[in-house]
């Protein structure tokens, strides 16, 4: 019952491969075969392979985890050369041990080489998060909590970073800035009510009206605090989300017990000194939801090779 109402609470966006366009990821395509090619092209290739002469290759992985990443490999190979192809022998979320085979390319040698590295930096990178995700979402099982992601991207990769989240069971946060609300601790030093800071509860009832006034639909409306005091304040106020930053699980689970008295409605986000080794016990508090920025910014891409048929 409980899984089933939080299902069905407002979320972010949440990125699949249908939701992403060819603009979240077809500049990076571009800079990395600028990077390898330049204008010049493969010189090795070049002076050693026939035009004429055509290959067949066979992705395979070297290490265990979750793969992501699949559907952008035949836009990489046709900004490359139309003529590869590329046929699919797995799908996006699929668990992969040493030596599965992920698809095989197709077509002019030339080409199938420059696509080559390419091809295993953008599997490598994102399989790598969506396995930690996966690795993360596995430990949470059986309580409320569902793994979020943040903002700490890679500059230029947020999208399919995200989408890499999705792939490995884990959730989205907001995408930036502009679809969705977070006040945090800056946010209420720098605004003002008069001369005065904006207290906590201040600062979610002058954003709501904010919102009010400019959209039909509100955006998700989320406050930070890291005190049981600011918590406590801002509660009446009734945020869609309440992220409690860097609270002991003791002190996380006090919030989770005030806010089902209160106000069952609101949302709790646990936020900051969260690894694999805290995880369990700050999910079983009762909070919905976990962010955690290493997701995303502490990955270690998986390896996966290249073997000529």
């Amino acid at each position: 019952m409980i899984s089933a109402w939080i299902d069905t609470m407002r979320d972010f966006t949440q990125h699949h491969w249908q939701t992403l366009s060819k603009m979240d990821f077809e500049h990076l395509v571009g800079h990395a075969l600028f990077e390898d090619i330049e204008t010049l092209g493969d010189l090795t290739s070049l002076a050693l392979i026939p035009e004429t002469t055509q290959g067949s290759a066979t992705v395979v992985s070297r290490t265990s985890g979750i793969v992501a990443g699949i559907p952008l490999v035949p836009h990489i190979l046709s900004m490359i050369d139309r003529k590869l192809l590329w046929d699919s022998a797995l799908e996006d979320s699929a668990e992969i041990v040493c030596g599965t085979t992920i698809g095989t390319i197709r077509g002019p040698a030339s080409g199938l080489l420059i696509a080559e590295r390419p091809v295993m930096n953008f599997l490598g990178r994102l399989s790598g998060i969506a396995t930690m995700t996966r690795q993360y979402v596995d430990v949470v099982q059986g309580t409320k909590a569902h793994i979020y992601d943040t903002r700490k991207t890679t500059p230029g990769w947020r999208r399919l970073e995200k989408y890499a989240v999705n792939c490995g069971g884990g959730k989205n946060h907001r995408t930036g800035l502009h679809d969705a609300v977070l006040i945090k601790d800056n946010h209420l030093a720098l605004g003002r009510k008069g001369s005065h800071p904006f207290s906590p509860a201040e600062a979610v009832i002058r954003v709501r009206e904010f919102l009010k006034l400019r959209f039909s639909e509100l955006p998700i409306l989320e406050i930070e605090v890291d005190t049981l005091e600011q918590f406590q304040e801002v509660l009446p106020t009734e945020p869609d989300i309440v992220l409690l930053d860097n609270m002991t699980p003791a002190q996380i689970a006090e919030a989770v017990q005030l806010r089902d008295s209160l106000h069952s409605a609101v949302q709790l986000e646990a936020s900051g000194r969260v690894t694999l080794e805290t995880l369990r016990a700050i999910a079983e508090t009762g909070v919905e939801r976990i962010s955690v920025g290493a997701l995303t910014h502490s990955v270690v891409s998986l390896d996966f090779s290249l073997e000529w048929d």
